[in-house]
């Protein structure tokens, strides 16, 4: 049988995860896929296990962060599909069964999400497909909510790359990657370009991974993080809103903004935060923008109703989890 999928894991100094995540994938209900590691310059001995265990890799001779890895084994890939794996991951017997059949059932269908399940906390969600909100804030969908639920399928706004399957032959048409973000929000980018082209990104229940989070950075707020997410987002609304768009959401998108760098001031990220925005917009004109499309107006007024459900959407859930903490 024809393999139609290679699982691509980046990894970055990563070596205690690599067990698990490997020993999950030879669980799988199906054996033809193709597994690629590409190591971005790690020195903690990931370099040594991989060759020791003879997994087909690329050696990266420096750290070109999640864009760099992903671009170099999306290059080298010859099959239909690729999945793109956090190494601090264990996915399910089905995993990859089922994001093959849900990218199959369309060719309109650019990305699959899967069901990320908190690996230290299994009863609760750590991610249903990303979405992203009119104040400018990319979340993710279902996280810190009860697994069971988001056991239906449906679009969301972009997958999340931590786990996700997506159609190998929309990358030559929309492009790859932005290596300009490094990490954080180029899953968003992509997924946002990828709608503007006329793709749909949908999120898979079926498929279920547990994800440990925040494996490669270490902490859900760190200087980098913070840093590098606030220029990102300047680069990802520069290169797929157009300009009426921009005036249109601008309001929001600076309340986001000073709602952010206040809750970020109180958490002692404050200057970082304004760094990475203030990066931005002196960078922004080095990114390259979604070109005009035909029929991309109607994209983008189907996208500007979303950002208003989305943040809707996240206004629900972080309520819920609020009620939750206090119930507690």
């Amino acid at each position: 049988m024809e393999m139609r999928t290679t699982i691509i894991i980046p990894n970055y100094n990563g070596l205690h995860f690599m067990e698990q995540c490997f020993e999950s994938l030879k669980k799988q209900t199906i054996k033809d896929f193709k597994v690629l590691v590409v190591d971005n310059g790690s020195s903690d001995g990931s370099v040594e296990w991989l060759r020791e265990h003879e997994i087909p890799s690329i050696f990266l001779s420096e750290n070109t962060g999640f864009p760099g890895a992903v671009n170099a084994g999306i290059r080298a890939a010859d099959t239909p599909y690729v999945i793109l794996l956090n190494n601090d991951t264990a996915v399910a017997p089905g995993y990859v069964e089922a994001l093959e059949e849900a990218i199959g059932r369309s060719k309109k269908i650019f990305s699959v999400s899967s069901r990320q399940i908190q690996m230290h906390e299994p009863s609760l969600m750590d991610d249903a497909g990303d979405m992203y909100s009119v104040l400018g804030w990319a979340y993710q969908r279902g996280v810190g909510q009860p697994v069971k639920r988001y056991e239906k399928a449906r679009r969301v706004f972009a997958a999340c790359a931590a786990a996700g399957i997506y159609r190998r032959e929309v990358f030559d048409r929309i492009g790859l990657f932005d290596e300009m973000h490094f990490a954080y929000l180029e899953d968003i980018d992509i997924g946002y370009r990828a709608r503007l082209y006329g793709y749909e990104n949908i999120y898979c229940p079926e498929a279920v991974v547990y994800h440990v989070g925040s494996g490669t950075s270490g902490s859900k707020y760190n200087s980098f993080k913070v840093r590098l997410a606030a220029r990102n987002n300047i680069y990802l609304n520069y290169k797929n809103m157009p300009g009426w768009q921009i005036a249109l959401n601008s309001p929001f998108l600076l309340a986001g903004i000073l709602v952010k760098y206040a809750f970020f001031v109180k958490i002692g990220f404050g200057k970082d935060y304004l760094s990475g925005l203030l990066e931005g917009i002196r960078t922004r004109k080095k990114c390259m923008r979604v070109p005009d499309l035909q029929g991309r107006l109607k994209e983008e007024l189907i996208i500007q109703a979303e950002l208003f459900f989305g943040t809707c959407l996240y206004v629900y859930e972080f309520s819920r989890r609020q009620m939750a903490k206090v119930r507690k």
